[in-house]
């Protein structure tokens, strides 16, 4: 017991006397003069290097990205989100809506870079944490939030034909926005509708919701088309961008082209520029001619209804002069109601010899479409979506463009001058 106290004693006698000689150099040191002030600012200096050197071996040389910037809005949906690293090699990256729900992704295979493994949904909150190493094994990590446009603030273009798709000579690229369009020339920059022929594509805006593609000629047969959609972020009217990143092609098949000669009341099929079929027909009435011009069906339906009321043809009851709801073969050839189509309740020697319809153009047919042999079912079986009928010597007017898919009634020249770009 008295050698422990002993020792304690001693120790703090020590330590006193450690103080006292601190003090006396704490007090030279403070009465020095220049040349030894100098000295130890230098000391300090190596003293504060030598600290900021160990404190960076133990920081992760990674550095990594995450875009969008954290607390952006109208993010896009396919191309915003991307996580990257210098330096270093991203070792985990967890993608979750606000409320936790996982979103999948792809990681780079040299672990350089990390995104979506499909687009995101709109009007939704998503965080982003991501861990990278450096060579030496150190983790750097990073967070992010951000929130994706919402519909209000974007628009999409709806497009026919359909991806896959063979069509007609006669087929536009027709693009129809859900949001009217004031940026013309940045949306159609970016669109671009290219063909395997070479042919020259050039847009035609026919509203600020429309706009539609093609070559000066029809499309050449057995050739494809491409269209691409780089609208993703392109701001399309004040605060509201595209969304779609897409790329779509079609077929375009046999060169058919139908004319339909409303004084012979006779239709001639003529495919790759021969002729295989000659077709009698009745054309519009001369209360109700057909319109001139160049058409391009659009829809085909095996059976449909007509009512004249949904046209303007009205008794004075107000309901339809006719409704037929079992019209066969039917194709449209213009969004203002004008069909080539069967006709069943006409006597087989009006075709051909008269014209009697409301406008559209009908081919001799049977009621329920269901026999072949009528050339009505010929012609249905024999057409694409995109082909051409050609209607001459009505008296009528020639159609206007927009009414369809029928900007082939458009000199090249106009057309052109259509465009934004």
């Amino acid at each position: 017991m008295e050698k422990r106290v002993m020792t304690d004693s001693k120790r703090r006698r020590g330590l006193m006397v450690a103080s006292a000689v601190l003090g006396g150099v704490m007090v030279l040191s403070a009465c020095s003069d220049g040349d030894k002030g100098a000295g130890s600012a230098d000391s300090s200096k190596s003293s504060q290097a030598q600290v900021d050197e160990a404190a960076a071996k133990e920081v992760s040389k990674a550095r990594i990205a995450i875009s969008p910037k954290n607390g952006s809005d109208n993010a896009s949906i396919n191309n915003a989100a991307k996580v990257t690293v210098t330096d270093g090699t991203l070792t985990e990256v967890t993608m979750t809506t606000a409320d936790g729900t996982p979103v999948e992704g792809t990681l780079a295979g040299d672990g350089k870079s990390w995104k979506p493994a499909a687009p995101l949904k709109r009007s939704t909150t998503y965080k982003i944490a991501a861990t990278a190493k450096d060579s030496a094994g150190l983790e750097a990590h990073e967070n992010s939030s951000f929130t994706t446009v919402s519909p209000d603030n974007s628009f999409i273009g709806n497009f026919t034909p359909e991806d896959g798709s063979t069509v007609g000579v006669g087929m536009p690229v027709s693009i129809n926005f859900n949001k009217a369009i004031t940026d013309r020339k940045a949306v159609q920059s970016g669109i671009t509708v290219t063909s395997s022929a070479g042919q020259e594509v050039v847009g035609h805006w026919f509203s600020n919701q429309r706009l539609d593609f093609r070559p000066d000629q029809y499309w050449t047969e057995n050739s494809t088309v491409t269209l691409k959609l780089a609208l993703d972020g392109v701001e399309g009217a004040d605060g509201v961008f595209g969304v779609q990143q897409k790329t779509v092609t079609f077929k375009i098949g046999r060169n058919q082209v139908s004319t339909v000669d409303v004084a012979t009341k006779t239709m001639t099929v003529t495919q790759d520029g021969k002729t295989v079929r000659s077709i009698p027909i009745s054309a519009g009435s001369p209360d109700n001619p057909t319109y001139n011009g160049q058409m391009v069906i659009s829809e085909k339906f095996k059976e449909t209804r007509m009512n004249g009321a949904t046209v303007g043809f009205t008794d004075d009851d107000g309901k339809g002069e006719y409704d037929i709801k079992d019209v066969p073969h039917a194709m449209r050839l213009s969004t203002s109601g004008t069909f080539i189509h069967g006709n069943y309740w006409g006597a087989d020697s009006v075709f051909g010899n008269a014209n009697t319809s409301h406008g559209c153009v009908g081919l001799n047919d049977v009621k329920g479409a269901g026999d072949p042999n009528q050339a009505a079912a010929w012609f249905y079986d024999n057409s694409l979506i995109g082909d051409v009928v050609i209607v001459k010597n009505s008296k009528d007017k020639v159609i206007q463009p927009d009414n369809g898919l029928n900007g082939w009634n458009m000199a090249w020249s106009q057309w052109k001058a259509g465009s934004a770009v």
